[in-house]
């Protein structure tokens, strides 16, 4: 009985953040033979393939609305509003290529987020001129994405890592961040918080920054009945944000709550999360490792 049920909640889960596309790429990833980035039980691959990833990604996507430049590119430049789930599918797709997938693919899928970063371009309503394709601008969403991941992890995830781990997964997230462009990125759990505090001067909230939180908070594409689990994930992502993002994000700020009921409900939703899509995630692993064995 249970067999069937996860099995569908898990389809259901991978079809919303996958896309339409899910399982012919999932495939791909995790099926074609040959030589990987990353080992998949390295801290990379523990961290980016646990079910704390979905509060990790949630915390980054507020996280990094925080920089202008960012946020102008991601307004200015993608249909984000109109198509949340497409570029949730587009970003899960990367992550899960660069971590799991073939090493050609992996270069392939960093060389095309390149291109894409060469024609976004604008300016910023004080004038100020902003390109994807800046590595300073591209290190601040790396940095804002390692630390979200890495955080969730620790909080919410399997296996947490150990002092050397997080170290590891650190490094290992600077290699995928230099091919797509980023100088010095931070190899260290320390020097990627003293790379996340020393953007602080240049942060702010925008209106394109507090409309980005409006649709993510309030406006998910997502069917009525799962939204009440999907508000839990938020809900969770919103308690790891540093406390100083809180405000200017119009963010809510309820310690004790965030200490015991959403650590408590976050924590039974990754296990739900972890339970019903467990089953695919395995069998493609197992599947990757005989062909390569």
């Amino acid at each position: 009985m249970a067999t069937p049920l996860r099995s569908r909640l898990g389809e259901a889960i991978f079809r919303v953040t996958a896309g339409p596309d899910g399982p012919r790429h999932r495939e791909r990833i995790h099926g074609r033979p040959g030589p990987r980035w990353f080992e998949p039980d390295s801290p990379i691959g523990r961290v980016h393939g646990d079910a704390s990833m979905f509060i990790g990604g949630i915390r980054a996507l507020l996280l990094q609305t925080l920089h202008p430049a960012a946020m102008a590119g991601v307004a200015e430049h993608s249909d984000y509003r109109a198509d949340m789930l497409g570029r949730l599918a587009r970003t899960s797709r990367f992550l899960a290529v660069t971590t799991f997938g073939h090493v050609d693919d992996a270069q392939a899928a960093v060389d095309a987020v390149r291109a894409i970063h060469e024609r976004v371009t604008g300016t910023l309503p004080d004038g100020t001129p902003y390109a994807a394709s800046d590595p300073h601008l591209l290190r601040w969403v790396h940095v804002a994405e390692v630390d979200s991941f890495l955080r969730a992890h620790q909080v919410y995830g399997k296996r947490p890592l150990d002092a050397a781990g997080r170290d590891t997964y650190v490094a290992q997230a600077a290699e995928i961040a230099r091919r797509l462009g980023v100088l010095d990125p931070p190899t260290t759990e320390a020097g990627l918080a003293a790379a996340l505090e020393g953007y602080r001067p240049e942060l702010r909230a925008t209106d394109h920054a507090r409309e980005a939180v409006r649709h993510v908070v309030l406006r998910p594409p997502i069917a009525v009945p799962a939204r009440p689990a999907y508000a839990v994930l938020v809900a969770a992502a919103i308690a790891l944000m540093p406390r100083w993002s809180r405000r200017p994000l119009r963010l809510p700020s309820l310690p004790v709550s965030e200490r015991t009921v959403v650590r408590a409900l976050g924590a039974a939703a990754t296990r739900t999360l972890r339970w019903a899509l467990s089953p695919g995630r395995e069998t493609a692993r197992g599947l990757a490792a005989r062909r390569t064995g």
